[in-house]
């Protein structure tokens, strides 16, 4: 089925359509869910239920001249891992409990130091980072978690878009940047600057 055959089946509410997308993008959706929200395998399995509940709802709304229809389920799905988050009231819960750690994760996160070991394996850092990556605009939580969750090389990263090794460093700069406003913001003043 063609890419516009199935946008039209999908505003439509045919059930070819929605058969070949979910079986298009339901592991590529549940793998990035996974990522983000960890290992807990029910709540990942709800998250990834519900996006494609509300791309079901959204379908007649799709606008292809926005984006292609990865870019649309993948943008509904991280809405859904960021109101899970809400919901559980995880990111409050590990802004608490991390509160102790915040004159290590400042150092960290300035690049002053290298990642605290004791810091880096709590589960509530791991909360806030995921929080955080979801957080970003989707080009730069993309990029970050490509490099430091699924450790692929710069080169690997510059090849599937065209762009240059030089271009994707600058990205990736802009990205930690973005990455550390944000933590500090989603943290609560938890990691302060000095």
């Amino acid at each position: 089925m063609k890419q516009s055959e199935m946008i039209d089946g999908l505003r439509r509410g045919h059930c070819q359509a929605w058969t070949v997308f979910y079986d298009t993008y339901y592991d590529p959706v549940c793998g990035r869910v996974a990522r983000l929200m960890g290992g807990n395998t029910h709540d990942v399995a709800d998250v990834v239920q519900d996006t494609f509940l509300a791309a079901a709802r959204a379908a007649p709304q799709f606008d292809p001249q926005r984006g292609s229809l990865w870019d649309w389920v993948w943008g509904i799905a991280r809405n859904r891992v960021a109101l899970h988050f809400r919901k559980q009231g995880r990111i409050q819960r590990a802004v608490e409990k991390f509160s102790g750690h915040s004159s290590q994760v400042t150092s960290w996160l300035n690049g002053d130091s290298a990642q605290p070991p004791d810091a880096a394996e709590t589960a509530e850092l791991a909360v806030l980072v995921r929080a955080t990556l979801v957080d970003l605009p989707q080009d730069y939580g993309e990029l970050l978690a490509a490099k430091y969750m699924d450790g692929a090389s710069i080169e690997s990263l510059a090849e599937p878009t065209g762009a240059t090794v030089s271009a994707i460093r600058s990205r990736l700069a802009r990205a930690r940047t973005a990455f550390r406003d944000a933590f500090e913001r989603i943290a609560g003043g938890v990691v302060m600057q000095d």
